[in-house]
């Protein structure tokens, strides 16, 4: 008998590669973002309460709260602004006109009513017209008159009220805004510094200080707001010596002005005065109330005695 030929065992077939799971279609399949690390904010300072102000130091940092003084609580007058700083400047214009004898200087001759001609005054050498209005060299027909009244009163207590009214605008941000000033959002109107600026003396480089003082207060926009928007004025005033306007910015207020002029003095718009030299012109140019302002700690403590 033949033998058996023993079986081929079949070989053995690989194993299936195991199928990997699809991901699912939807939002909650998709691989989540590492969540990146918040950086911490610095603490906020805490919330104002009406009237209240904060006390900034040189540095820029937030020391303490005080309450405003009551001539900030005053009602804010526009017809009582405009009627003072109008006054103001009417009281500085100066009157002027021409000689009595401009344009008369002529030997004329006039022939008179009734000869058919012209009434013109004309110069006994010849037919050209002189003296008259209309005339080459004649007088003007309607001069400035030197002996015109420009100055205008207003009463003490009227001044006072538009100077509280112009006051009480400096804390109103939405005014200041109007304005045209800059200034960082968080601010308390009006800026209070500590009074160590007023004994601050840097050996040099004072008005580099005073910016930087600015800047950390985050007022440094309104003053290059200032700087940019000098420009050549336009009419015969450039020829007078006021070549130039520059726009106003911030006004500091504080008990010594002549220590601190050296560090605020040379900046673009910037106005250095004590609480003395206050008045509605100065706290709203133009009329236009809601000037952006920095009081020292000081300076403000004057003004508790002001009445409302």
């Amino acid at each position: 008998m033949a033998e058996e030929k023993p079986k081929e065992e079949a070989p053995e077939e690989p194993a299936a590669a195991e199928e990997t799971p699809k991901p699912r279609r939807g939002r909650r399949a998709a691989a989540k973002p590492a969540k990146q690390a918040v950086k911490a904010s610095p603490p906020k300072a805490p919330a104002l309460k009406p009237g209240q102000v904060r006390v900034y130091s040189v540095e820029g940092e937030p020391l303490k709260t005080i309450e405003l003084p009551a001539v900030f609580r005053s009602e804010v007058r526009r017809d009582l602004i405009r009627r003072a700083v109008t006054a103001f400047q009417s009281n500085r214009r100066q009157p002027y006109g021409p000689n009595p004898r401009s344009g008369m200087k002529h030997s004329v001759r006039w022939s008179g009513k009734g000869h058919g001609v012209s009434r013109v005054p004309r110069l006994r050498d010849g037919s050209t017209g002189a003296q008259a209005p209309g005339t080459v060299g004649g007088r003007r027909a309607h001069p400035p008159r030197p002996d015109t009244v420009w100055a205008k009163k207003v009463n003490r207590q009227e001044r006072g009220l538009a100077r509280n009214a112009a006051i009480a605008a400096l804390r109103d941000s939405a005014l200041v805004s109007a304005r045209g000033h800059r200034f960082d959002s968080e601010l308390s109107l009006p800026v209070v510094l500590e009074d160590a600026i007023e004994s601050l003396e840097p050996e040099e480089g004072a008005t580099r200080e005073g910016m930087a003082i600015l800047e950390r207060l985050g007022l440094q926009e309104d003053v290059r707001r200032a700087k940019d928007g000098r420009h050549v004025r336009a009419g015969r005033g450039k020829l007078r010596g006021r070549r130039l306007r520059e726009p106003r910015s911030l006004l500091v207020v504080v008990k010594e002005p002549v220590k601190v002029r050296r560090l605020f003095g040379n900046l673009p718009g910037v106005e250095v005065v004590s609480p003395a030299s206050l008045n509605a012109e100065i706290l709203a140019p133009g009329g236009d109330p809601g000037r952006l302002a920095l009081f020292s700690e000081g300076a403000l403590e004057i003004l508790r005695s002001w009445h409302a």
